[in-house]
């Protein structure tokens, strides 16, 4: 039975249940594998334990939600 492991931060419940059935319809589309036998996990790990260039996705997420933020990026 084929496996799916997905590792993120922190997703909401509806994205995550989203993210599940986009990836078990796509691996059915590609492999022929019936949906039945794939098994998806996802693995959330804190924000501030995964970092991209040096800098966490904590901190990324902040810089995103400031209300400057479009014009510091510009």
């Amino acid at each position: 039975m084929p496996l799916i492991v997905f590792e993120s931060g922190k997703l909401d419940k509806n994205v995550k249940a989203e993210l599940i059935r986009q990836l078990t319809e796509v691996s059915v589309a590609v492999t022929g594998i019936p949906k039945e036998l794939f098994f998806v996990t996802v693995h959330e790990l804190p924000d501030d334990d995964i970092a991209v260039g040096g800098v966490t996705v904590r901190e990324l997420k902040e810089r995103l939600a400031a209300p400057n933020a479009e014009s510091e990026a510009g």
